[in-house]
């Protein structure tokens, strides 16, 4: 009966925690059904090893267009996007496969090696800023959302000056504003036509040099393909960086490990990761009938991985000198995000500078009184005051 299923759950109380009721799902069973805002069922997977298991699944599709996919936020349902037949996290093999395949070699470990010095310069001269203008800041809009920014928009061949629209336009994505995304799609359209007349350095000129000019890839495809890597690149690492630092202030003992050792913030980085999970469920629809656990999905039910329960299964408490190995922060399976180097070398150099010149640092007001983020879909904060 529909009526003893509970709704799922998107609510988070503390921004550092998984959704509310996260507890009551696990006691469920790591793979129970939940009511959608559209009044549909689908199934939510808690469940640290099924959640693997099913994202690795090739019997699972991430195509938004297929009827009943999920839609775990009702506005969400009301303004789904109609233009996403292009980008990667939205297809399945082999159009999920061709279009992988041309932007992997801008991510590799040895890639994002080289671009460390360049973070390394971005993130000096934000904190050099912030240090010259003096206590209070903002952490999220001194240091934390540019640093990404900048960083990505150097990565991609965008110009910095347009932050303030692409900013603005991704927030407004994640509060389901459905005009959001035909911005962002016709901006990113209107950049790779000035970069076919004006070519420039960066990875959209790469691909229209050895993609679109061959053929491979179409004036569509490459704008999509643009927009989310623009705003998958600054977007969540702006959160990461904020409510770690955020999360670290709150809990002095782990701050001091952290402190104490700068070759000790890999691995709390992969721990902040794992802990805070912001983007917390990853929607997915079974296309053949899968076992899992103790149940069977049918094909053509929604599937939903709540990677944010699902990290916390090993421990609810934090740790960073004991990181959980193979958390699902960055998602696994062929859609595991692509960036992943690109984020953990952007945090673990904007987390070790941090740190280091601003030894006084904490947060200007409590804890419980900084700015949230309304929407479910991604856990942040609107500003983070600090001083030092």
């Amino acid at each position: 009966m529909t009526d003893t299923i509970p709704d799922l759950p998107v609510t988070r109380s503390c921004p550092f925690d998984p959704p509310d009721g996260a507890a009551e799902q696990r006691e469920r069973g790591p793979v129970a059904q939940v009511r959608l805002p559209d009044d549909s069922t689908a199934w939510l997977v808690t469940g640290h090893a099924e959640a693997r298991a099913l994202l690795a699944d090739p019997r699972v599709s991430s195509d938004r267009g297929r009827p009943g996919f999920p839609v775990p936020v009702a506005a969400l349902a009301r303004n789904r996007p109609t233009n996403m037949n292009a980008t990667l996290i939205a297809n399945d093999p082999p159009v999920h496969t061709r279009l992988r395949r041309m932007v992997i070699p801008s991510f590799t470990v040895r890639k994002i090696a080289a671009l460390k010095p360049k973070i390394e310069r971005i993130v000096t001269e934000r904190l050099d800023a912030m240090i010259a203008a003096g206590p209070p800041a903002d952490l999220l809009a001194d240091f934390a959302l540019p640093v990404p920014s900048t960083v990505i928009c150097e990565l991609l061949g965008v110009p910095y000056s347009d932050h303030e629209f692409f900013e603005e336009q991704s927030r407004r994505r994640l509060d389901a504003d459905g005009d959001a995304i035909l911005k962002l799609i016709t901006y990113l359209h209107d950049l790779v036509a000035k970069k076919i007349e004006n070519p420039g350095e960066g990875l959209l000129d790469d691909l229209i040099a050895e993609q679109l000019a061959e053929g491979r890839l179409d004036h569509d495809e490459l704008a999509t393909m643009g927009m989310v890597m623009l705003i998958a690149g600054h977007d969540t690492t702006a959160n990461m960086i904020s409510l770690g630092t955020m999360l670290l202030l709150s809990n002095p003992d782990q701050l001091a490990k952290v402190r104490a050792d700068e070759a000790a913030v890999p691995a709390a980085v992969e721990e902040l990761l794992r802990y805070l999970t912001i983007a917390g469920t990853l929607t997915r629809q079974a296309t053949e009938d899968i076992e899992l656990g103790d149940v069977t999905i049918k094909a053509g039910d929604g599937v939903l991985v709540a990677s944010a329960i699902a990290n916390r299964e090993e421990s609810d408490e934090l740790d960073v000198e004991h990181p959980m190995r193979h958390h699902l922060a960055f998602g696994f399976g062929i859609h595991q995000c692509l960036g992943q180097n690109l984020a953990r070398a952007e945090l673990e150099i904007a987390f070790t500078q941090l740190f280091r010149r601003i030894p006084t640092l904490r947060l200007a007001v409590p804890v419980d009184e900084v700015p949230r983020r309304p929407m479910a879909l991604l856990s942040g904060v609107t500003e983070l005051p600090v001083t030092w």
